[in-house]
C-alpha cells in the first residue's frame, strides 16, 4: 500500500484506542496526517509521539458536530497541505442513558441521552463528510472511510442508542457513496468498516473483570465469535489502508466486517 505515501489524511476520533493505532500506521506509510479530537492533552501527546515517526502531522481540538469549526480547520489544512485525499471518521460513542441494562426496559430510556448518542454517531460522521468531502468532490478524487459496528445487523442487547446511530450512519455511507459517484465521478469513494469486538477504554469494564477474566457479556461475545478471541486494534489497519488506497478504486458503498466471523456465525 505504498500509494498512501504523501496522501493527506484527516482522522477524527484520533485519540481513542483504535484511532491512535490507525494514526501510527498511517504515519509509518508516509502519509500526511491531520488529527481531530476533543481532548487537547491527548492530541498533543499523539503529535509528540507521531512526529518521531514522520514530521507531517498536525492536530486540531474540535467538536466534530461543529460545522463552522470544521470549515475553519479545512481552510487551515488546505493552507498547509493544499488538499485532502482521505477522511477517516473514527468518531463514535455511547452514554449510560441511551442503554438498557438487565434491570431496565426500553421504557427507561433517556431521550436526551438517546438524541446525544444519535448525533455523535450519525452527525459526527455526516458533518465532517460534508466539510472535507466537498474538497474531494471539487477535485473529483478522494476516499472516505467510516466506522460502523456489529450492532447494525444484529440486535445486541443494551446498546439501543448506539445501535440506532450506527445503523443510520451506515445507511448514510451508502447514500453518500451513490451521490458522490453519480454527481462527482468515479474518483470519489465512500465505504465503511464494521469492527467486531476490540478491547478499548470505552468497553473494557463491560467485557473484562478487574482480574482480566471475561464478564458474562464478554463470554457471550467470545462464544459467538468463531475465532474465539477479541480483535487487536492493529488488525483493522490493513483493510482501512486498502479502502483509502487506489487499490480499491472500484469499491464504493460497501461495509467490510472485521470481526473474527461474528457476523457470519449463527451460534449453532
Amino acid at each position: 500500500m505504498n500509494d498512501l505515501k504523501d496522501k493527506v489524511i484527516v482522522l477524527s476520533g484520533a485519540t481513542g484506542t483504535l484511532g491512535s493505532t490507525l494514526a501510527e500506521s498511517f504515519m509509518q506509510k508516509g502519509a500526511k496526517l491531520v488529527l481531530l479530537g476533543r481532548n487537547k492533552r491527548l492530541l498533543d501527546e499523539s503529535v509528540a509521539h507521531l512526529t518521531s515517526i514522520h514530521k507531517e502531522v498536525i492536530a486540531f481540538t474540535v467538536d466534530v458536530l461543529n460545522r463552522e469549526a470544521l470549515e475553519a480547520i479545512a481552510l487551515k489544512v488546505l493552507d498547509r497541505f493544499q488538499t485532502v485525499d482521505v477522511l477517516v471518521n473514527a468518531v463514535g460513542g455511547n452514554m449510560p442513558g441511551a442503554t438498557v441494562s438487565d434491570d431496565q426496559s426500553i421504557f427507561d430510556l433517556s431521550l436526551p441521552d438517546f438524541d446525544a448518542v444519535m448525533d455523535l454517531n450519525l452527525k459526527g460522521t455526516l458533518i465532517p463528510s460534508l466539510v472535507f468531502g466537498k474538497i474531494m468532490g471539487d477535485k473529483r478524487k478522494g476516499a472516505i472511510v467510516n466506522y460502523s459496528s456489529m450492532v447494525v445487523d444484529r440486535a445486541l442487547t443494551r446498546v439501543v442508542g448506539y445501535s440506532a446511530g450506527k445503523a443510520a450512519m451506515e445507511n448514510f455511507t451508502r447514500w453518500m457513496a451513490v451521490e458522490m459517484a453519480l454527481k462527482f465521478g468515479d474518483g470519489v469513494r465512500v465505504n465503511a468498516i464494521a469492527p467486531g469486538f476490540f478491547i478499548a477504554k470505552q468497553n473494557q469494564r463491560l467485557l473484562l473483570k478487574e482480574d482480566g477474566n471475561l464478564t458474562e457479556r464478554g463470554q457471550k461475545i467470545i462464544t459467538n465469535t468463531p475465532m474465539r478471541r477479541f480483535g487487536k486494534p492493529e488488525e483493522l489497519n490493513g483493510v482501512i489502508h486498502f479502502l483509502c488506497s487506489d487499490h480499491a478504486s472500484f469499491i464504493t458503498g460497501t461495509v467490510i466486517c472485521v470481526d473474527g466471523g461474528f457476523n457470519a456465525f449463527s451460534g449453532v
